[in-house]
């Protein structure tokens, strides 16, 4: 994500900030103008067509901090939660701001690669003892469901083990549902070009979904997995292969543009055309760097990946879909 700053003090700013804690300035995230802007004692920011914004009334209850276009109503990102927990549920609300702000910051993501998301909803469903709810995390139809449980660290941590997983994260989740949503939206017959070419690198999106997946948990990934897939999960089936190549697809745009937008970058991620090129010539170095930075403080790698030639094709061509999008 790109980096911010007050625009009365000139100090940094973090995405999810209210409040300048230098100057003290209260603030919103205008979704227009893609940057964070003041607001005034009584909650307004007037833009420069005129238009008055609201802090969005969900800021005391998610933490939101998007401008709404109606005082005392909800913003553009709050819209697309269609289900949260009830406000009985003091274990699915307390986990509800975390995955409000993922998706936040999932959204922007989207907007500045330039994807439509009209018509995707959130369920943001609490699986907690007083919701007596079991969830399952996905995506059909447009709706993308969020176990709230995937908020709790420890919790998380304990199933990215026992499943074996290199990586597991809210965010992470939230790009690999919408990998699902794009392509379902984005790869159709009516571009037969298109969805022969997604063929071609993923595979036959109408392979029996259930019988791959018996597959894969009764038999583990194919020998030589990794010449081919970006991780095991992707083996899976040709939908799973797109949504975790989709995922990794945000995951390197966005920290390679938060890389150049602190100076940890030499050079400037705008000038690829070729996704590919970015790969190769930023992502792969900034990401062995960053994987020894964290090594340094004990910790475990940023990005624990090796991406083989044919996931850099797969790459290419999600994000070719950002200009269809």
């Amino acid at each position: 994500m790109r980096s911010f700053s007050c625009r009365l003090c000139d100090s940094p700013l973090f995405f999810d900030n209210s409040l300048c804690v230098s100057c003290g300035t209260a603030l919103g995230f205008s979704r227009g103008e893609r940057d964070i802007v003041p607001v005034d004692p009584e909650g307004q920011y007037v833009d420069l067509a005129g238009l008055v914004w609201h802090v969005c009334v969900n800021l005391n209850l998610s933490g939101c901090t998007w401008l709404a276009a109606i005082e005392g109503e909800q913003c553009e990102a709050c819209d697309l939660t269609r289900i949260r927990p009830a406000a009985t549920d003091l274990v699915g609300m307390a986990q509800f701001p975390a995955a409000e702000s993922a998706k936040r910051h999932l959204v922007v993501e989207l907007d500045t690669l330039g994807f439509d998301i009209t018509g995707l909803v959130f369920d943001m469903r609490s699986s907690s003892e007083a919701a007596g709810e079991d969830v399952v995390i996905g995506h059909a139809d447009g709706v993308i469901t969020i176990d709230l449980a995937e908020t709790d660290d420890a919790r998380r941590e304990r199933i990215r083990q026992e499943l074996g997983e290199p990586y597991r994260t809210l965010l992470g989740h939230l790009r690999h549902e919408v990998g699902h949503y794009l392509q379902s939206q984005l790869v159709t017959p009516a571009d037969p070009d298109l969805l022969a070419r997604c063929r071609e690198l993923f595979g036959d999106e109408t392979a029996d979904y259930q019988a791959e997946i018996d597959r894969h948990y009764s038999q583990g990934p194919p020998s030589g997995w990794e010449d081919s897939y970006i991780t095991t999960y992707a083996t899976m089936h040709p939908f799973e292969d797109f949504a975790e190549t989709f995922a990794h697809y945000l995951h390197i745009s966005d920290t390679c543009e938060t890389a150049s937008a602190y100076g940890l970058g030499t050079v400037d991620v705008s000038a690829f055309s070729v996704f590919r090129d970015l790969v190769l010539a930023v992502w792969v170095p900034l990401s062995v760097a960053l994987n020894q930075i964290n090594r340094s403080m004990g910790k475990a790698d940023v990005y624990p990946f090796v991406i083989p030639d044919p996931v850099l094709d797969k790459l290419d061509f999600v994000a070719g879909l950002a200009r269809r999008g």
